[in-house]
């Protein structure tokens, strides 16, 4: 059985259980409890440090019914490994135990797209998905299974064959599978700037239009690290029947540090 170590614990998040238990608690309590659970097929949400992006995180995971299968798609920050790179088996390990690998639901997705390959590379050092586990264990405990995506393709053809895939394969689960898909939103630039291009970007997304999502990001400069695992995302979810989305939070790190000359841009955004 293969266990991938935690990559950011003491960094993104705090690295003693007590002490990550109460940092996630935390989250959830800088933002009013929601007053009922919606069913959602999708969402965006933030991964940078939970002092920073955590709050906005916890807005979306306090307000949704949590399935107990997940497909997590994140970006590729650090260059290694394939361009869509998945584990198809094993755990990730973080503060608060090992969070299995949903091995079924992976193989399946390798077999509806070839474009998957089995790498350990890509995530061995890659925060974005990682630091939505602890969410998740803090809901769910350790029962549930996720399948960990991470997706480094600047080509618009790649997000539809790999979420068409995701699509497929979900709608062949007699089991509820819900898509993850972590990214923050423009990067260092003012706060003003940033606002600017992140209405932009979720514009797109509350409007679920993954095209004109890839397109704005690159017209206008966007600085989106994950807007490919977000119009992945956004690509499976049409096909699965997708009707609407919401914004549910929307914060700078400017809003924590008091620092608005170079702002990283947080949303956590429904879809369903």
């Amino acid at each position: 059985m293969i266990t991938r170590p935690p990559a950011v614990a003491g960094m993104f998040y705090e690295a003693s259980p007590d002490r990550l238990r109460a940092q996630v608690a935390a989250c959830f309590a800088a933002n009013e409890r929601a007053h009922e659970k919606r069913r959602f097929i999708g969402a965006v949400v933030p991964h940078a440090g939970l002092m920073y992006s955590g709050h906005v995180a916890a807005a979306l995971y306090d307000a949704v019914e949590l399935p107990r299968r997940y497909i997590i798609l994140c970006p590729n920050h650090t260059g290694a490994g394939h361009f869509a790179a998945i584990n198809r088996q094993g755990s990730w390990r973080t503060p608060l135990g090992d969070a299995p690998i949903d091995e079924t639901l992976a193989a399946a997705l390798m077999h509806e797209s070839k474009l998957l390959a089995d790498d350990t590379k890509a995530h061995a050092r890659e925060h974005s998905l990682e630091v939505q586990l602890p969410f998740l264990q803090q809901l769910l405990g350790n029962d549930f299974t996720f399948v960990p995506i991470c997706l480094g393709m600047p080509r618009y053809e790649l997000c539809e064959e790999i979420g068409a895939a995701i699509a497929k394969v979900i709608k062949a689960s007699d089991e509820r599978v819900a898509i993850l898909a972590s990214s923050d939103l423009n990067h260092y630039e003012n706060q003003t700037e940033t606002l600017r291009k992140d209405e932009l970007a979720i514009d797109q997304i509350v409007e679920l239009n993954p095209r004109e999502l890839w397109n704005v990001v690159d017209e206008e400069g966007i600085s989106m690290c994950g807007y490919i695992p977000t119009t992945t995302m956004l690509i499976a979810a049409l096909q699965l029947g997708a009707k609407s989305a919401g914004l549910m939070k929307h914060a700078t790190s400017g809003d924590v540090n008091g620092d608005y000359s170079a702002v990283v841009g947080y949303a956590s955004i429904l879809i369903s």
